[in-house]
């Protein structure tokens, strides 16, 4: 499978992803942008994350196309007309498509878990997981956001990882002040940084990395929960 980013509005990503005849798009941000990434190629089907407008705001650019979400998001994501259930699977071609239900962000979250006959998982994350970080709380609890994340993580460690933002800079400086000993998240940062100073994406990375380095996974430990519960008060 081939994926490719598309760059949209200020800081997101949409997602192409390619093999064999299948052209499929996570999340028609914006539409002038995909239409010049698509070129001659045909549409398949749009995959959205959830129902904010910088996530769906092309979806009604491409009519008669297949545009899956969360059923609850019925009214709300234009154009859906293949509402989803939490584990639903799904065939696009050779890409084999599973929908997890992460609400947190939003109630309707959905991640894409994509397994290809050749290469790597994916999984598509919107604004519920970010590369070192995860969503705001628009509709969701804490807890559901914990969970969510957690859910995703479980995917195994080769998963590749890529969300809806380019949000990876910012993120990692607050899992290093979350964590300031961790020479994974210091090495990220410079890692991260070189990227961006070419400006070239910081997705995917995989949910091994994110073990290493993303604060919001790795709460459970004593240490770094301690210490963000007694500086709570300065990141609300």
């Amino acid at each position: 499978m081939q994926v490719e980013i598309v760059p949209c509005l200020s800081d997101n990503y949409a997602y192409l992803l390619i093999d064999e005849g299948v052209c499929a798009l996570v999340d028609a941000c914006e539409a002038a942008p995909i239409r010049a990434a698509l070129g001659e190629r045909k549409l398949t089907a749009i995959l959205s994350t959830h129902h904010h407008h910088d996530h769906v705001g092309g979806n009604e650019a491409f009519p008669g196309i297949p545009i899956y979400g969360h059923r609850s998001d019925a009214d709300r994501l234009p154009g859906l007309n293949h509402p989803l259930d939490d584990g639903d699977t799904f065939q696009l071609g050779p890409l084999r498509i599973r929908a997890h239900h992460v609400p947190g962000h939003t109630l309707g979250a959905v991640a894409y878990e994509v397994t290809p006959r050749v290469g790597p998982r994916w999984v598509f994350t919107g604004d519920t997981f970010f590369l070192a970080g995860c969503g705001r709380l628009f509709e969701g609890t804490p807890a559901q956001m914990f969970t969510s994340l957690h859910r995703i993580a479980a995917l195994g460690d080769e998963v590749l990882v890529a969300c809806g933002h380019e949000y990876t800079a910012s993120n990692l400086k607050f899992a290093a002040h979350a964590e300031p000993d961790n020479e994974a998240v210091r090495a990220r940062i410079e890692a991260v940084a070189k990227l961006r100073a070419n400006n070239a994406p910081t997705v995917p990375a995989t949910i091994a990395v994110e073990k290493e380095t993303n604060p919001f996974l790795r709460a459970a430990d004593v240490a770094t929960l301690a210490r963000l519960r007694s500086e709570k008060d300065n990141f609300r």
